[in-house]
């Protein structure tokens, strides 16, 4: 497929074939919106996601999903090619690299922005290349020295995601005293290497990194308590989408729904998540946590403000003046 083409069923066009469009100027992280949180779509090149079972797992069909997240309105395509799922086998950087670095190059033509979602410094550095506007890693305190070091020479956005272990070993790493305040003291903990590196406190986005060596409750517990991390004073990405604490909560008759079945779910907990300060969401289903992300924005925005010409009280019935924004 074209990489300037829409996916059929997308935007006006209705035909089977695929559709031109003009090209877009390439997208950068400071055209973001920051009137509401953030939603970055979730493009999984693989053969073994947990979410989609390796759909878009050929050149073609990637690029297509990519473009219609895009028309969807996602804000960042996050572009992965190594399954992060519990137990996951590891895919060396080579492989990953050939997965990923075409389709990366044909979305960033179309216009898009592009995270890349790896743990391999080496894949970041040619994403980077390729046009990716930031680096997304679930390696959580096992970042790398050289990931720290490409994070400080290219001044990019970097998503610092908390985890412990690996994919094989994190499920079995979730004693914490208190999960919300060891989380944050972890972040930290990362986060000086950064800062140590030359990083910029504004490159640092950070991820309590939900289904990521905690259990369902203290998957909640965050969820509950995203406030508190406003204290490390960076941006929040939240990812619930279609996880396993979703697939509990929603279980019938003893047994956990499916991924696609918790799309919902997720929708109901971006609105939480926006809602209490999160920056962005990372999602699968790009319209419906978009429309939540609005719903948020709208609701937790300054009420609007009731007073008489040359008067401070409330209440009148005078016309409504919005507050400033």
């Amino acid at each position: 497929m074209d990489s300037l083409a829409a996916a059929p069923g997308t935007g006006p066009a209705t035909s089977p074939l695929p559709v031109l469009r003009e090209p877009r100027p390439v997208a950068g992280f400071d055209d973001l919106p920051t009137n509401r949180a953030v939603v970055m779509g979730i493009l999984n090149c693989t053969p073994d996601s947990f979410s989609d079972g390796g759909e878009h797992n050929s050149l073609d069909t990637a690029i297509a999903h990519g473009l219609r997240m895009m028309y969807a309105g996602a804000d960042i395509i996050d572009v992965g090619g190594e399954s992060t799922r519990p137990g996951a086998p590891e895919v060396p950087a080579e492989e990953e690299q050939r997965r990923i670095l075409p389709v990366i190059t044909a979305l960033v033509k179309a216009g898009a922005l592009i995270s890349v979602d790896t743990r391999h410094a080496q894949t970041a550095a040619k994403a980077l290349d390729a046009g990716a506007g930031l680096i997304n890693d679930v390696s959580g305190m096992s970042v790398q020295p050289d990931m720290v070091a490409l994070v400080a020479s290219r001044g990019v956005p970097y998503v610092l995601m908390h985890r412990r272990g690996t994919a094989k070993t994190m499920d079995a790493l979730t004693d914490y005293t208190d999960v919300v305040g060891d989380v944050i003291s972890e972040l930290m903990a990362v986060r000086d290497r950064f800062y140590q590196a030359g990083v910029r406190p504004e490159q640092i986005i950070v991820d309590p990194g939900l289904g990521f060596s905690k259990n369902s409750d203290q998957n909640w517990e965050l969820l509950t308590n995203l406030q508190r991390f406003q204290v490390l004073g960076h941006r929040l990405l939240v990812g619930t989408s279609r996880k396993r604490f979703l697939g509990s909560l929603l279980a019938s008759a003893g047994k956990a729904a499916a991924p696609k079945e918790r799309d919902s779910a997720t929708v109901a907990t971006t609105a939480l998540a926006a809602a209490n300060g999160a920056w962005g969401v990372r999602v699968h289903d790009v319209a419906g946590n978009l429309a939540a992300a609005k719903v948020a924005a709208r609701q937790c925005a300054p009420v609007p403000v009731f007073s008489a010409p040359g008067s401070s009280a409330p209440g009148s019935s005078a016309p409504v003046r919005e507050a400033s924004r």
